[in-house]
């Protein structure tokens, strides 16, 4: 299937805890391709807020690392700085999920429903909103949207109710619960989510639900 689409998919690093998840960015990666899109990868070019050692799930203490070199690791090299420009030649922007949503491209994980977006993205994120185009987030990063769009309370999903559905909500959006491979879709805003990891997923249930995003994203594109 062959779209002459070109969309935008947006890291935040390499690795569920630090950064982007690992298996939610090959999901969308291949559910993209398999739908004939054209797929350009994107990264800010920033420090990680921090470097976490996943074996044992400590901070590693004097170790920085670079968002846009961590994610070229999971797109073989393939990536370009994240830039507003960019966001002209795009019908669309897609964001994975793992904590680096929450940590580079925003401080969610610091301050909760007091957060604020890394400006770069900030700016990316307006002109995309303001040109109308549609955007898709899986597991954490809908709170990022909660924080752009909260003042038109868009739908979305976090998967479960809990501390970070509040935090949607205080922030103006409407969540909504959503069980494995369930995505909510707001029309009126031209946005899909679905809850992913934020739920205890199997690798199927993360492949499934990823392509069921995409499948409900692309005809808004």
């Amino acid at each position: 299937m062959g779209t002459n689409k070109k969309v935008g998919m947006i890291f935040s690093g390499c690795g569920v805890f630090d950064g982007t998840e690992i298996h939610e960015a090959v999901a969308c990666m291949l559910a993209l391709e398999r739908e004939g899109l054209e797929v350009v990868y994107l990264a800010p070019d920033i420090n990680q807020l921090h470097v976490v050692n996943h074996v044992t799930g400590n901070i590693s203490q004097n170790e920085t690392r670079s968002v846009l070199v961590e994610s070229s690791r999971i797109t073989r090299g393939k990536i370009e700085v994240l830039e507003p420009d960019k966001m002209d030649e795009l019908d669309g922007v897609l964001f994975p999920g793992g904590f680096g949503a929450a940590k580079n491209l925003s401080d969610y994980a610091l301050k909760g429903d007091q957060m604020t977006i890394d400006p770069v993205l900030e700016t990316c994120l307006k002109r995309i909103i303001q040109q109308k185009k549609p955007i898709a987030a899986l597991c954490v990063s809908p709170v990022i949207l909660a924080k752009m769009l909260g003042d038109s309370a868009p739908l979305l999903t976090l998967g479960s109710n809990g501390p970070d559905a509040e935090n949607l909500t205080r922030m103006g959006a409407q969540h909504q619960v959503t069980t494995h491979e369930e995505v909510v879709v707001d029309t009126r805003l031209k946005i899909v989510t679905g809850p992913c990891y934020m739920l205890d997923a199997s690798i199927s249930n993360i492949f499934n639900g990823a392509e069921a995003v995409i499948k409900k994203w692309i005809p808004m594109l």
